[in-house]
């Protein structure tokens, strides 16, 4: 779990390749052209995490990253600083309104979104039984109704523009596709996404960036 040492030395990211958060950082480097190393962290394992990685996170989740000695943890920070400190396009707009909208769609994926699409969505109808543990159809039915409020409200934010908040790609994108990469796979969430063509026409727009195929999402 060491970060490899020097001046030129490739940022790590510890964590899960699996994990929604930890492909939220990695995407914000593939888009920003850094390559980077994958440091296999599971805070769900059975002999929990290492003792050490509490030195990273004092609160045991993944992400953490590091880069050239500099430590993080929080996924908002961390790719706020894979944007600002290396070359090529920036991630967020510059124009103060279209950021505060990139903004507030993040917040709405962190606080919201994340939950129903995912544990909600994806775990209770995809992962559950393929794991062959029973749904919880109640669970399942509440997490609906909050993944449609979710995707809702994000697809009148759009306001007809190509990507989340405006003309060019930004965080906001990178946030929310992991988590739609995961909920369109039950058939309820693949529904709830083309119930809104703005927001579809995005994920297609989004499945073709390399950076996704690039992290194995967007598989059939």
């Amino acid at each position: 779990m060491t970060a490899p040492d020097g001046p030129a030395a490739r940022p790590c990211v510890f964590g899960t390749p699996d994990s929604v958060y930890v492909r939220i950082v990695r995407l914000t480097l593939a888009e920003k052209g850094v390559d980077h190393d994958l440091v296999p962290v599971d805070p769900f394992a059975p002999e929990g995490l290492p003792p050490s990685y509490g030195e990273r996170h004092p609160f045991g989740r993944i992400p953490a990253f590091e880069h050239d000695g500099f430590r993080l943890y929080e996924t908002g920070a961390i790719t706020r600083y894979v944007d600002e400190a290396f070359a090529g396009a920036p991630l967020l707009p510059a124009e103060v309104r279209a950021r505060a909208r990139a903004n507030q769609i993040i917040s709405i994926a962190d606080s919201y979104a994340y939950r129903a699409l995912v544990w909600g969505v994806y775990v209770e109808r995809v992962e559950k039984p393929a794991q062959g543990v029973p749904s919880d159809e109640a669970r399942l039915v509440g997490a609906l109704a909050e993944a449609r409020q979710c995707l809702a409200a994000i697809a009148a934010l759009m306001a007809g523009a190509p990507y989340l908040a405006g003309n060019e790609l930004s965080l906001a994108d990178l946030y929310l596709a992991p988590m739609v990469d995961y909920v369109r796979q039950a058939p309820e969430g693949a529904e709830l996404l083309a119930a809104h063509p703005g927001l579809a026409a995005w994920w297609a727009r989004m499945a073709a960036r390399p950076s996704l195929n690039q992290l194995g999402l967007c598989a059939a």
